[in-house]
């Protein structure tokens, strides 16, 4: 499973690449509310978690999330988390306990994030630093800019456009020049997981 997302993932990024070249002002604006107010944060491979086993300290412990979506801790092995949020990791850890101790009570605390493949913001193009970056609720165009550092002096910024995966790979313009170096606020537009940044480069 984690092969075959990760081969989709490359071939949207490149498939993104490709259209940063051909990057126009004809799509629709992105909207300037697109966070829903439903969403938790579910887990993803490279997460740690903090468990917290009550009353038995010897099966607390912080494990990282394998790249398989799996956890291991004492008495219980290769526990899938992936696209899980905490609290239903920490039933899925009580249940598996259960048979170990009488009632376990288990608290799960995510103290790194990172986030499933599927909920990752990528940034391709003329950004300075291109990267992927985890979703964070209410992240914002101008979020992101920050984290890669701007674009290059070769950017259209405003031929720049959102391919949102999360509604069919429905793309959007947006204005990063005029967010980053005018300082346009009416620019600035909410992230949604799973969002491509495409910036093209400047022909003149």
């Amino acid at each position: 499973m984690a092969g075959s997302n990760s081969l989709r993932v490359f071939g949207l990024t490149v498939t993104a690449v490709l259209l940063a070249g051909c990057a126009t002002s004809s799509y629709p604006p992105a909207p300037a509310a697109a966070a829903s107010a439903e969403y938790n944060y579910v887990i993803g491979p490279g997460d740690a978690v903090n468990i917290v086993v009550w009353r038995n300290p010897e099966l607390s412990m912080s494990v990282p999330v394998r790249p398989d979506g799996k956890i291991t801790t004492p008495l219980v092995e290769d526990l899938p988390a992936i696209g899980k949020d905490s609290s239903t990791l920490a039933r899925d850890i009580e249940q598996a306990l259960s048979k170990f101790i009488r009632e376990p009570v288990v608290t799960v605390i995510v103290t790194n994030f990172v986030g499933p493949y599927s909920e990752q913001i990528r940034v391709v193009g003329e950004a300075a630093t291109p990267q992927v970056l985890p979703y964070v609720q209410k992240m914002t165009l101008l979020d992101v800019m920050i984290a890669v550092g701007g674009v290059t002096e070769f950017a259209d910024g405003n031929g720049a456009s959102i391919l949102r995966t999360g509604e069919g790979n429905k793309q959007y313009s947006v204005r990063i020049e005029d967010l980053i170096k005018d300082g346009d606020v009416s620019a600035n537009v909410e992230m949604k997981p799973g969002d491509v940044l495409i910036i093209p480069q400047s022909w003149f």
